[in-house]
């Protein structure tokens, strides 16, 4: 049985192309959710992310940040602080990723309600 060859048009091309790029900039278990505190919560330090962010190490944190920061998507600010102090904050193209970061947020609260079951429920911690 032969099976049909699927076309596929320029501008769905370019759009997987374009998913695929977003996908692999984003790659990974840990850059979405910093990247997501950044948005939410603004300017943080290493320590802070460290822990709002559940779970990882900080090894992981800094290679995680390094590549966010080696792609544009988030800025190092080195504070002249003793002792020293640094501060990581989203670029304009990290901002950029609004839209994907509310929509994940949105989904996933949708998700979390109509398919487990549960109400999430938010505990906001002021980050000194």
């Amino acid at each position: 049985m032969k099976k049909d060859k699927i076309e596929i048009g320029e501008k769905c091309k370019s759009h997987i192309r374009g998913v695929k790029d977003t996908m692999d900039l984003l790659d990974g278990k840990w850059k979405t959710l910093i990247i997501s505190h950044l948005y939410y919560v603004g300017t943080m330090r290493f320590m802070d992310l460290k822990r709002q962010v559940e779970g990882i190490a900080s090894k992981t944190l800094s290679k995680e940040l390094k590549d966010l920061e080696m792609n544009n998507l988030v800025k190092r600010t080195q504070n002249n602080t003793m002792p020293v102090s640094v501060d990581y904050q989203l670029t304009c193209f990290g901002e950029s990723l609004h839209t994907i970061i509310d929509t994940m947020g949105e989904w996933g609260i949708r998700y979390r309600k109509d398919l487990l079951g549960k109400e999430t429920k938010v505990v906001a911690e002021v980050i000194d």
